[in-house]
């Protein structure tokens, strides 16, 4: 016959909640502990690149504000693909970081139907890290000063001008396809796959870019490269002289390039609280702000809140691009 189970006795319920309250214990130590080592930020773009250059400015600052070791580990290629399902499926203890950008994490999830991670579901926001207009970018020959000009051109002779992008689903082709849509004009995209397109756009071979300013600023102020347009609410202050797209008729022309840190999904809260304040510190870093502001962006923090509600609506936009324009990649 079988007997039924006893309830369990005082002294084993008492043992239970001792061993529990010591694992909290235990956890919230370790939490408030953190970092206790060296903390790795994958980032899925080349080293060398612009956006590596800010990862490890970054990387350098909390270094400085957490008193721990903070490094870039790069795992580039296949449209941030590989880096950010390293990312996605790393250890949530908070020793593993990510730097999400637009294309990681707006654009990609929505020219690929099959994904090895989830864009909305794997990571947890900490904190953006800056932003970056979009300018449209032209050669010193391209007889109009500013996109009004060019539109009105573009009108009386649809694909009278050369637009580099950098590939079929690129950030600089959907800016692209994106200003063309909402001048309703034409103008003939040519894709530059593995090469930069700035020798030749310097060179006047090609006439136009739609891209974010880094890399294209100090040759703006040199002379050798002019902006028709550029994205934001108000002028950018290192461009003051270049009108923005809303200023020219183009008010839903909202492109931007921006950067930002998170965890994977499941991260202890406590650990996103610690870096998000961090975070708040690295921003009031006035070198750091004008080595942005000098090159077109702006140094930009917020809370995880505030940043899953951004990379949302940034997504969503994106979404709303990448349709109207018809691409896909798989």
């Amino acid at each position: 016959m079988t007997r039924p189970n006893k309830p369990p006795t005082r002294r084993v319920l008492l043992a239970l909640a001792a061993a529990g309250l010591a694992l909290a214990a235990g956890g919230a130590a370790a939490q408030a502990d953190y970092p206790s080592k060296a903390v790795r930020i994958i980032a899925p773009f080349p080293a060398g690149s612009g956006p590596d250059a800010n990862a490890r400015e970054l990387a350098a600052e909390l270094t400085r504000i957490l008193g721990q070791s903070f490094y870039v580990e790069n795992r580039p290629g296949a449209s941030n693909i590989i880096g950010t399902d390293v990312a996605a499926k790393a250890p949530n203890d908070g020793y593993s970081l990510y730097i999400g950008t637009t294309s990681s994490l707006s654009v990609v999830p929505h020219l690929y139907g099959k994904l090895p991670f989830n864009a909305e579901r794997d990571f947890a926001p900490i904190s953006l890290m800056g932003v970056l207009n979009t300018g449209l970018i032209a050669t010193p020959g391209v007889q109009a000063r500013d996109a009004k000009e060019l539109i009105a051109q573009l009108k009386a002779r649809p694909e009278s001008v050369s637009v580099a992008t950098q590939g079929i689903g690129s950030y600089s082709h959907l800016s692209a396809v994106w200003f063309n849509n909402a001048a309703g004009v034409k103008s003939n995209l040519i894709p530059y796959n593995s090469n930069s397109p700035y020798a030749d756009l310097l060179a006047g071979q090609i006439q136009l870019m739609y891209d974010g300013l880094p890399a294209a600023a100090s040759n703006v102020q040199a002379g050798k490269l002019k902006l028709l347009g550029i994205t934001g609410k108000e002028r950018h202050p290192s461009f003051p002289n270049v009108p923005t797209f809303a200023e020219q008729g183009l008010p839903d022309y909202t492109p931007i390039a921006w950067q930002g840190l998170l965890a994977p999904a499941g991260t202890p809260p406590a650990i996103l609280d610690k870096l998000s304040a961090a975070m708040g510190k690295v921003c009031q870093s006035k070198e750091l702000a004008k080595k942005w502001r000098d090159y077109g962006g702006e140094l930009r923090c917020n809370s995880p809140a505030e940043f899953t509600a951004f990379i949302n609506a940034d997504r969503a936009m994106w979404g709303k691009v990448i349709r109207a324009a018809g691409v896909k990649l798989d």
